[in-house]
């Protein structure tokens, strides 16, 4: 074993009580708690957007494929395009895409005994792939669809069901307006299921029903649709296959992410990442400070010895290395505990979703912790090259100490 590496054991694992040992258990305890609120901070700030965002994308999809129309709003009452099979079955065999499925809206009015309420009508068709939608259902199930004619189902939010204090099994009326209001029909649909998303710009708008229910009252074309929704297999590659559909696409189609449709709830959400990068770096800040900090006061404790070594032949880097030695035993040990607390506790919320949160603010009941090693493993590793680096700079008092005047040092 090195000499300097032996001595600096010798003071590290010191029993006697004395104020540098204080010292450096405060510090070890100072930097466990900035390591570990790093560590929390990334993964709640991970498991946020992952919740948000796949909630978004159960719902939409990930590329929203729609008849061109630079001026006018993208989000209802689309302009009807062709199916085009060849286009259909070029995008179903891309090894990144899960499914591609037709979709129209259209404004709607619900009306019972009781009350009236305005909503958007999502119209899907029977090989709709209702699994994705499944941890949305509250209660009942997703509307069944007839091979002839339309379903007289409909799917509900529990938002907008307890506005019109409706249930599941009952029946309400759904008024259609045309475009140019001239005419206005309705039809008796009944109720069979309720779904909460927690994005409340959902759950206020939508109910889900019969593309065909819309074909019909629109006058289209057996083959016409809305749109088509493009799910993806993951949201990595989506704004890179979002470019190749588009080149690929009828001139008159367009494709667009459900960023460029829905901008609000993507920029809130991007917001989350300022938080956590003012959270880290303060963390940081803290650590290092409070590393510094002691390996200050372990070397004017350690004056006297200091002297001792000096007159006994060792040379300034031989005595730096021993405090570096020991400072960096400091952080290694206060890095190992605060990632431990870190993974513990984002596991105990992870197992018992201790935390709760208003879900009518953050679109999510229970905080969402999500853990990615190598995030992990960068925040402990740039965590040790940074504190071995910045205690460099206090060890250089230790080249202005005199020996003489450090051996008489009382």
């Amino acid at each position: 074993m090195k000499l300097s590496l032996f001595i600096a054991s010798r003071i590290a694992f010191n029993q006697q009580k004395s104020f540098s040992r204080f010292i450096s258990r405060l510090a070890v305890t100072a930097t466990a708690f900035s390591i570990a609120a790093m560590i929390l901070t990334l993964s709640f700030v991970n498991g946020f957007k992952a919740a948000i965002t796949g909630k978004i994308y159960r719902f939409w999809g990930h590329i929203r494929l729609q008849q061109y129309e630079p001026t006018k709003a993208i989000i209802a009452e689309e302009t009807p395009l062709f199916g085009n099979d060849t286009v259909v079955q070029y995008i179903q065999h891309m090894p990144e895409v899960a499914s591609i499925q037709p979709f129209a809206t259209k404004s709607i009015i619900l009306k019972n005994k009781e009350t009236i309420e305005g909503v958007l009508l999502k119209g899907v068709d029977k090989h709709y792939t209702f699994n994705k939608l499944q941890p949305f259902l509250i209660k009942g199930r997703w509307p069944a669809f007839p091979d002839t004619l339309y379903s007289k189902e409909l799917a509900l939010s529990t938002t907008t069901a307890q506005k019109m204090n409706v249930n599941i099994n009952d029946s309400i009326y759904v008024y259609f307006i045309s475009n140019d209001f001239s005419a206005t029909r309705y039809r008796k649909v009944c109720i069979t299921g309720l779904y909460k998303t927690g994005i409340e710009d959902y759950d206020k708008l939508f109910a889900i029903g019969d593309i065909n229910l819309i074909r019909r009252l629109n006058n289209w074309q057996p083959n016409q649709v809305g749109g088509y929704e493009v799910t993806l297999k993951t949201a990595i590659m989506i704004d890179s296959i979002n470019n190749q559909l588009f080149d690929i696409l009828p001139v008159d189609w367009t494709s667009r992410t459900i960023a460029d449709i829905y901008p609000n709830l993507f920029s809130w959400i991007n917001i989350q990442n300022v938080n956590e990068r003012v959270i880290i770096i303060i963390m940081a800040i803290v650590a290092i400070i409070n590393l510094i900090t002691c390996l200050i006061i372990l070397v004017l404790e350690r004056t006297k010895m200091i002297g001792v070594l000096k007159a006994l032949g060792a040379n300034n880097i031989f005595i730096q290395k021993i405090f570096l030695y020991h400072a960096t035993w400091i952080a290694c040990m206060g890095i190992f505990i605060g990632c431990s607390v870190g993974v513990g506790l984002g596991y105990l919320q992870q197992q018992f979703g201790f935390i709760h949160l208003p879900e009518e603010s953050y679109y999510i009941a229970v905080a969402p912790v999500l853990f990615i090693p190598w995030q992990i493993a960068a925040v402990c590793a740039t965590a040790l090259l940074t504190c071995f680096i910045t205690l460099i700079l206090p060890t250089f008092l230790i080249r202005k100490i005199n020996p003489v005047k450090a051996i008489r040092f009382q």
